[in-house]
């Protein structure tokens, strides 16, 4: 049984084909990156999966189960949590409050809520944090905010978008730090990013897309040395 398969995904919309029979399985344990220019189709993998869209052709399973019939708030009870492009924390609320929102998906106790909540600030480096306003902490932070509020909700599969983003390079590397320290806590991870630099360093595999088609697959050096890859990020003379 596979951990996570795609099934030769389709999203279109009207006449646009965002992603096109892409197919790819995810082995438990792993991180997998997706790559691909922008425009490519890599955020709405994202939400074919965790069905903020619905397929138009395909079929996605999660631990042998077939997950693309299912409603999003299910999804996520089995497991697949997921980070957003943009940040959107509850802006007024507090960092602990805005976690135990994820909590919540596990229990109906505020107390256990509450429990778990402190147990993902701690885990994510955020417990001096905890108290302020979601609306005043910077970028990075708000963003270490939005995967502790995934996590609180006890994912086995966890999607990373662009996390990496807008970050400079020291903040990038504690976003790194972290991403590899969840999965060593047992989370599978699939991480969309622009930063090369990133997906090189973290990644176990990478699925490159162009146009929403699989152009590569394979390990990170594999992929950033095929010849369509380097065509779709660099043009057709360094090809």
């Amino acid at each position: 049984m596979k951990f996570f398969e795609a099934r030769d995904i389709t999203k279109k919309f009207g006449g646009l084909a965002a992603v096109s029979d892409l197919s790819f399985t995810v082995e438990q344990g792993e991180i997998f990156g997706v790559i691909g220019p922008n425009g490519s189709g890599k955020t709405t993998v994202f939400n074919l999966i965790s069905r903020f869209f619905p397929l138009t052709e395909g079929e996605i399973y999660f631990k042998g189960q077939q997950i693309d019939n299912l409603p999003a708030h299910k999804i996520c009870a089995l497991g697949i949590g997921r980070t957003f492009q943009v940040v959107k924390p509850l802006r007024r609320m507090s960092v602990i409050d805005n976690i135990m929102a994820g909590a919540f998906l596990r229990t109906s106790s505020v107390k256990k809520a509450r429990q778990k909540a402190e147990e993902v600030c701690e885990f994510c480096n955020m417990r001096q944090y905890e108290n302020y306003e979601a609306k005043s902490l910077p970028i990075p932070l708000r963003k270490r905010l939005e995967i502790a509020r995934a996590l609180a909700a006890e994912p086995e599969l966890l999607m990373l978008d662009e996390t990496c983003a807008g970050l400079n390079p020291k903040e990038s590397e504690k976003a790194i730090e972290l991403i590899q320290k969840i999965r060593d806590n047992g989370v599978t991870i699939i991480i969309v990013e622009h930063i090369m630099k990133v997906m090189m360093g973290i990644s176990d595999r990478i699925l490159a897309i162009n146009f929403g088609k699989e152009i590569a697959m394979g390990t990170p050096q594999e992929v950033a040395s095929h010849p369509e890859v380097i065509k779709a990020y660099l043009g057709e003379d360094y090809a």
